[in-house]
């Protein structure tokens, strides 16, 4: 199968006053083109460090991250590599469906608006498309930052917990959402502590103290 993101031998190393935090340990992982990877692991396993290395957000201090068609993740479009961030990134000034119609638009889909609207109707969110996210609950503006992600049918997609503030019945269709851009080719890797998750997933992968177990 194709990879939409391969790393390798990563490893960080952060100061926490005098001490020295090894959060990553010659981490090494791999996520297909069609696949839903989730990455689980205890809070302070090194997840968020992982994901901030795979994205470019920072530098490993060793190691190398992969993406196909693109030197560096950091400056790579969304059509390549799309993220849904825990505190999702909205634009407080602009509607949902502007939010979403913001992306697509710097990807040049036609008609970034309608684009927009029907990425928001996938995740039942239409209705709520010119609200403000001050407007709506945090698990709709959750949907929002998701769709706005899926909008550009990116190669590769990392989302980062975008269940957390869902109920059980949403939880299961954002995860259907999340199969459907992977059939369509998408790899997505999802870190998470969510079991809905986890038994979705094609692979399941923790993170124990900088290391990652299959």
């Amino acid at each position: 199968m194709t990879t939409a993101l391969r790393a390798s031998r990563l490893e960080k190393t952060h100061r926490r006053g005098g001490e020295q935090v090894h959060a990553l340990r010659g981490v090494g992982i791999e996520v297909e083109a069609g696949r839903l990877v989730a990455l689980i692991g205890r809070s302070g396993s090194g997840k968020t460090t992982l994901l901030n290395c795979l994205l470019g957000w920072e530098r490993p201090d060793r190691g190398e991250v992969e993406v196909p068609g693109v030197r560096d993740p950091a400056a790579a479009p969304w059509t390549t590599v799309a993220v849904v961030p825990q505190r999702f990134g909205l634009l407080d000034e602009l509607g949902l469906a502007d939010n979403v119609a913001l992306a697509a638009r710097l990807a040049g889909l036609p008609r970034p608006r309608e684009a927009a609207v029907e990425a928001l109707g996938e995740l039942r969110l239409a209705h709520l498309a010119d609200r403000l996210p001050g407007e709506v609950s945090l698990g709709e503006q959750q949907r929002t930052a998701l769709a706005r992600a899926l909008v550009v049918r990116p190669a590769f997609l990392v989302a980062d917990e975008p269940t957390g503030q869902l109920d059980e019945e949403l939880t299961g269709h954002v995860l259907t959402r999340l199969r459907v851009a992977c059939a369509a080719g998408t790899g997505v890797l999802v870190a998470s502590h969510d079991p809905a998750v986890v038994a979705a997933a094609d692979r399941v992968v923790r993170l124990e103290d900088g290391r990652l177990v299959d």
